[in-house]
C-alpha cells in the first residue's frame, strides 16, 4: 500500500479534487491509499480542501513460492527453510536477528496482502491442528480438550480473524486537523511497523499467549522472534514445528530455549519486546531491555480482586467466580485471586461457592487439579499450611501427581502469604468486609491489579467501583470476559504491567505512529524569519 505524497502532476483531475487549487500545483498532496474523502480546513475564505482518497495502485509482493491466485487460500506453503530452529548461543541470536532484519528490509511485510496471509495462517493453524494442540496441552498442563479449545484455540482463532478482517482499514493514514499557525499544510498520522519484535511467551496459555501477540505483530507488519516457555516443552516443540508451515519462515521464527536464551535475545536489541508472565521476571525483562533502549510491553499479573455487594445474585456470582478460578487449575493471570464480600451475604456466598465447586468436579476421576511443576506445587502447599483462615472445602495436596484440591479459605489474615503473593492456583481466599467502601480501601492500599471484578445489581455501586478502582481492566457481573473482546484493550497498570494489545490496540501498540506534515514552498512570509519586527511579532503572537 503506497502511503507517500502524491502530487498527481499531469494526471487527469478527478471529480471532487478541484478545490486543491494552488496547493496541488505546488506539489502539496494528501496521504495516498485512503478510501474516504475528508475535508481539511484551511485559512482560505472558502473553508476547506478536499483530500482525494482514491486507492493507490497495489504492487503485488509475494514472498511465497505459490501461484498468485492461491496465495491467500494455501494452508501449508512450500517454504524453503528448515521446519524450525533452536537458538542456543549469543552468536546464533545475532545471526538470527541479522537475518530477520534482512527479511524486513525487503519491505514485503509492509504489504497488506502479506499481513492478511499471516493472519489467515494463524487461523488455519488453530483450526487444522486443534487435536495436536490439545494433546500438547494435556502433556504439559494436564488440560482437558474442552479447556484447550476454549483457552487456547478458539481465543487465538477469534483474535486472528478479527484482525484479518480489519487490517487494511487499520493501515490507512489518519488525516488530522491542524491549527491555524500551520496553514497552508496537510497533516496525518501514518502507521509503520516497528521492525523486528521479540515475543516472550508464558507457560500457562502457551498457544494463545504466543499467537495472540503474534497476531498484533504481523498485523502491524513486523518480523518476529517467538520465544515459547521452556516450562511447556511439548507445546513449545509443537509451535516450533507448526509455525513455519503456516507463516512466512523468513519473517517469523521460533527460538526454543531457557532463560539464558531470553537474556541473549534481549541483548541483541530488538525494536520492541512483548513479555507475558510474572512481575518479578517482568522486572528482569525490563532491565535486560534497558541497555539497548528496547521498548517493552509487559503483560504481568497481580492479585485480581472480586467485590461482591449485598445485592448481588449469589448463585450466578458463585458460578462465575468458581468457573474462571478453576479454569486451567487457577493458573490464569486474570483469575480471581481473592473475594471481598459484604458481611450480610458472606455465608450465603461461601455455601454456594462450595456447592458449585463440588458440582463442577463431580465427574472428574480425582479431586485434585494438576499444576505445572514441583516448584509451583510446593508454593501452593505452603500457602495452605501457613494460612490462618478457615478452609471450608478442599485443602489436600498430592505431590506425586502434582495435584491440589480446589480450596476455599474464609477470612485469612491480610498478611498471610496467600494474601500477599499472587496465588496462581486453585485456592480462593474469601474475606469479609463491612461495606463496598471498605473493600475499595482494601484494594487501594495494595499494588494495582491486572483485573478487578464487581458483582452488584446497583448501577450506582457499579459506577462507584469502576471509577475508583485502578486496574488494567474491570468487569461487572462476570469474571475474565474482557480478555476475549478484541474491541477492548488488554493490559496492566503499575505493577501489573505496561502497554496493552488486542484488536486495533495491538496493531497500534506494535506500530510506530509517524507524524507527517506537508507544506508547500509558497507562501513563505518574510515575517517568519529574523530580524523580527514588532509588527511581525504581534501577528505571530496572535497566531500562536
Amino acid at each position: 500500500m503506497a502511503m507517500g505524497i502524491a502530487p498527481d502532476v499531469g494526471a487527469p483531475r478527478r471529480r471532487g479534487t478541484a478545490r486543491f487549487g494552488a496547493t496541488r500545483r505546488r506539489g502539496l498532496g494528501p496521504p495516498s491509499g485512503c478510501r474516504l474523502r475528508r475535508r481539511i480546513p484551511t485559512t482560505r475564505a472558502r473553508g476547506s480542501v478536499v483530500v482525494d482518497l482514491a486507492p493507490a495502485p497495489r504492487v503485488a509482493v509475494r514472498p511465497f513460492a505459490v501461484p498468485p491466485r492461491q496465495a491467500d487460500r494455501t494452508s501449508i506453503l512450500d517454504f524453503r527453510l528448515e521446519d524450525h530452529m533452536t537458538v542456543t548461543s549469543t552468536d546464533t541470536s545475532t545471526e538470527l536477528l541479522t537475518r530477520l532484519r534482512k527479511a524486513y528490509a525487503t519491505g514485503r511485510t509492509r504489504d497488506a496482502g502479506w499481513r492478511i496471509r499471516q493472519l489467515r495462517g494463524i487461523e488455519k493453524l488453530a483450526d487444522e491442528r486443534e487435536a495436536e494442540i490439545a494433546a500438547a496441552l494435556q502433556e504439559d498442563l494436564g488440560r482437558n480438550a474442552v479447556e484447550a479449545w476454549l483457552g487456547d484455540v478458539a481465543s487465538t482463532r477469534a483474535e486472528a480473524a478479527y484482525a484479518r478482517k480489519r487490517v487494511r482499514r487499520w493501515m490507512l493514514p489518519r488525516p488530522k486537523s491542524l491549527s491555524i499557525n500551520q496553514f497552508p499544510a496537510l497533516g496525518w498520522v501514518q502507521y509503520e511497523p516497528m521492525g523486528v519484535v521479540l515475543i516472550i511467551a508464558p507457560w500457562n496459555y502457551p498457544v494463545y499467549l504466543t499467537l495472540g501477540p503474534l497476531v498484533a505483530a504481523v498485523a502491524a507488519g513486523n518480523c518476529a522472534v517467538i520465544k515459547p516457555s521452556e516450562l511447556a516443552p511439548a507445546t513449545s516443540a509443537l509451535l516450533a514445528r507448526l509455525i513455519p508451515q503456516y507463516l512466512d519462515p523468513e519473517a517469523v521464527v521460533v527460538a526454543e530455549g531457557d532463560a539464558e536464551l531470553t537474556q541473549s535475545l534481549l541483548a541483541q536489541g530488538f525494536d520492541l519486546a512483548l513479555y507475558t508472565g510474572g512481575t518479578e521476571v517482568g522486572r528482569k525483562i525490563m532491565a535486560a531491555a534497558a541497555p539497548q533502549l528496547t521498548p517493552v510491553i509487559l503483560e504481568l499479573g497481580g492479585k485480581s480482586p472480586v467485590i461482591v455487594a449485598e445485592d448481588a445474585d449469589l448463585e450466578v456470582t458463585a458460578r462465575r467466580i468458581a468457573w474462571i478460578k478453576l479454569l486451567n487449575s487457577g493458573q490464569s493471570c486474570i483469575a480471581p485471586d481473592y473475594v471481598l464480600v459484604e458481611r450480610s451475604v458472606r455465608d450465603g456466598l461461601v455455601d454456594k461457592i462450595v456447592d458449585t465447586i463440588a458440582l463442577f468436579r463431580s465427574e472428574e476421576p480425582q479431586p485434585g487439579m494438576r499444576v505445572v511443576n514441583h516448584r509451583h506445587f510446593d508454593r501452593l502447599e505452603a500457602y495452605l499450611e501457613s494460612t490462618t483462615g478457615r478452609i471450608v472445602t478442599g485443602g489436600r495436596c498430592d505431590r506425586d501427581t502434582l495435584t491440589v484440591e480446589p480450596t476455599a479459605i474464609v477470612d485469612p489474615a491480610p498478611d498471610d502469604p496467600v494474601m500477599t503473593d499472587e496465588i496462581f492456583g486453585p485456592i480462593l481466599p474469601i474475606l469479609t468486609v463491612d461495606s463496598v467502601d471498605a473493600a475499595l480501601d482494601f484494594i487501594g492500599a495494595r499494588p494495582k491489579p491486572l483485573a478487578a471484578y464487581v458483582f452488584s445489581k446497583s448501577l450506582n455501586t457499579q459506577k462507584k467501583i469502576t471509577q475508583r478502582i485502578s486496574a488494567g481492566g474491570v468487569v461487572v457481573n462476570h469474571v475474565g470476559m474482557h480478555v476475549l473482546a478484541p474491541q477492548l484493550p488488554f493490559g496492566g497498570v503499575g505493577a501489573s504491567g505496561m502497554g496493552a494489545y488486542h484488536g486495533r490496540y495491538g496493531f497500534e501498540a506494535l506500530s510506530h505512529r509517524k507524524a507527517v506534515l506537508v507544506k508547500p514552498f509558497r507562501p513563505d512570509p518574510a515575517m517568519n524569519y529574523p530580524p523580527y519586527t514588532q509588527a511581525a511579532l504581534k501577528i505571530m503572537r496572535r497566531l500562536f
